[in-house]
């Protein structure tokens, strides 16, 4: 294993404090209880967010705390959730009398320690907290850690518009309720070239022969639908796209926001050209682009592959996909 690290027990640490010395206007990151604020804290009488999960799937969650997204993101160590206290300081500390949302994605650990948290949070100071929980994985209706859906791609695309609809000063209600649509309107697959190596581990975690490719792979090495011979990237494409669309939910818009995502190790290069053979495909099914991300938002370590994201969008959703935005991960508009 091959790694720029100090020590295995210290990467997230370590990690998170180098993200605090390339953001100091924008970060505040709390080290000892890996805690990524906004330096500059949202005005009072608007709604916090918070969302949070294992490290190692960088950007997410802590790259997107800023103007138009997060207010906190809680990092807990690698493919592993973040503790109730944890959620529930970051919950009490962005509180602007308003509530808080947390954005949470469908993994066992996760849901439950974000659900204690919150019933932390409203026993020890009785703010008001509503939850959303992202299941968007169609590859498989349970896996390792999940009891339905896991929660991926849709999880970048809710954090920036319920971020947009807390800049607009909206009720807790309706942040949570178009957070919760957008969810609801969203569905991803991803794909596999190669296992992800965990520090702590050593070791790839999972075999996958050079000739193969899995399809359907989670986010952390879970196994998805089957494994096949590696083949041409329009033949790729159309494994991911075809079971993304027909589980798309119908909806008011007729069009979608497509989002293909980087694993942590596909080049640019790959991922545009995986994108133009996607938006062949749409293009065929006469399903509208309306607005496109090509990039590393949720990735798995080193792992080389992608997923593929698609949102049912309609007018709403769009105006708020388009409003000014200014984090690490995703900047736009201002």
């Amino acid at each position: 294993m091959k790694k720029l690290i100090n020590s295995v027990e210290g990467v997230v640490t370590d990690a998170l404090a180098g993200m605090a010395a390339a953001h100091p206007d924008s970060l505040r990151v709390d080290i000892d209880r890996h805690i990524v604020y906004r330096a500059v804290p949202k005005d009072e009488g608007k709604v916090a967010i918070v969302s949070g999960g294992g490290s190692g799937h960088e950007p997410l969650h802590g790259g997107f705390v800023g103007a138009g997204m997060l207010d906190a993101a809680c990092a807990g160590e690698i493919f592993t959730s973040p503790v109730p206290d944890q959620v529930s300081a970051a919950t009490a500390e962005v509180d602007r009398g308003a509530g808080v949302l947390h954005i949470v994605k469908n993994y066992t650990g996760d849901v439950m320690n974000f659900d204690m948290a919150a019933e932390l949070v409203a026993a020890e100071s009785g703010i008001e907290v509503a939850t959303v929980v992202t299941a968007d994985d169609v590859a498989v209706e349970d896996s390792l850690y999940t009891a339905g859906r896991r929660g991926v791609g849709v999880t970048v695309i809710v954090e920036k518009i319920a971020g947009a609809a807390a800049e607009e000063g909206r009720s807790l209600a309706d942040v949570a309720a178009v957070a919760r649509r957008t969810s609801e309107a969203g569905r991803s697959m991803g794909v596999a070239l190669t296992s992800c190596t965990v520090p702590a581990n050593g070791k790839p975690s999972f075999d996958l022969p050079d000739d193969e490719i899995e399809i359907g792979i989670g986010i952390h090495g879970e196994p998805g639908r089957h494994r096949e011979k590696i083949a041409p990237a329009s033949q790729i494409a159309a494994r991911l796209t075809e079971p993304v669309m027909n589980e798309l939910p119908e909806g008011d818009g007729t069009g979608v926001i497509a989002f293909l995502n980087g694993m942590g190790a596909t080049p640019l290069l790959e991922l545009y050209l995986m994108y133009g053979e996607v938006a062949k495909i749409l293009d065929r099914a006469g399903v509208k682009v309306e607005r496109s991300l090509v990039g590393n938002y949720i990735t798995s370590l080193d792992m080389a592959g992608c997923s593929l994201t698609l949102v049912r969008a309609d007018a709403e959703l769009l105006r708020l996909w388009d409003a000014p935005v200014n984090t690490p991960g995703l900047r736009w508009g201002i």
